[in-house]
Formats: C-alpha cells, sequence, structure tokens
C-alpha cells in the first residue's frame, strides 16, 4: 500500500468516484499506470474540529484503511478517505461496516 503525498494526487483522486457515508467520504480513482499497488491518503478538514479531533480522525481512518485496503481494496487505483463532522463519535466496528460496504460499492462500479 503506497501513501499519498502530493496535492495532485489528492486532487486527480477528486475527479474519480464519491461514495459518502455517515463518518467519511471514499473517493477511488483507479491510476491505470500499470502499478497493481493501492494507494490512499487521508484528509480531515477544519471543518471536524480543532488539531485534536482531526487528529484522533486521521488515526481511526489509517487504522480502517491498513485493516480493509490491503483485502478489499482495488489493486491500481488510489483511494482518499475524507473525515466527516462526526465521524470520531461513531463506534469503530461501525466505521469498519461503512468501509467495507463503500469499498464495495466502488469495487462493482470500477468493474463496469
Amino acid at each position: 500500500m503506497r501513501t499519498l503525498n502530493k496535492r495532485s494526487e489528492f486532487l486527480a483522486a477528486n475527479r474519480g468516484l464519491r461514495f459518502p457515508m455517515p463518518g467519511f467520504v471514499l473517493l477511488v480513482r483507479p491510476r491505470g499506470d500499470g502499478d497493481d499497488t493501492p494507494g490512499v491518503g487521508f484528509t480531515v478538514s477544519k471543518k471536524v474540529g480543532n488539531a485534536v479531533t482531526r487528529n484522533r480522525m486521521k488515526r481511526r481512518l489509517r487504522a480502517l484503511a491498513r485493516a480493509a485496503i490491503p483485502d478489499r481494496g482495488i489493486g491500481g487505483a488510489d483511494h482518499v478517505l475524507i473525515g466527516r463532522p462526526g465521524g470520531n463519535d461513531i463506534v469503530f466496528a461501525e466505521l469498519a461496516e461503512q468501509l467495507d460496504s463503500a469499498l464495495a460499492r466502488a469495487a462493482k462500479k470500477v468493474a463496469r
């Protein structure tokens, strides 16, 4: 799993598919570069809360991605998780179910 670092990678992912969930939004964009490694990036805006809240949300999103993306992520695609307000209030297991659901929907759409 590779990490997205550049702003251009996040902007490219924003032009891809969007799967909103109550705790986060999943963006998926196939890269088409022949590399089957899934890419992952995280972003949480100041609308979510102060620095402590945003960092907690990013830690939770990282843990979700480490558990789900290597197995159920789309190979050769970039995945961006955008934290939403109230995402920290959702139980972690429920967030994991939401990510599984979003990845399943993404796999169906990308397969078309």
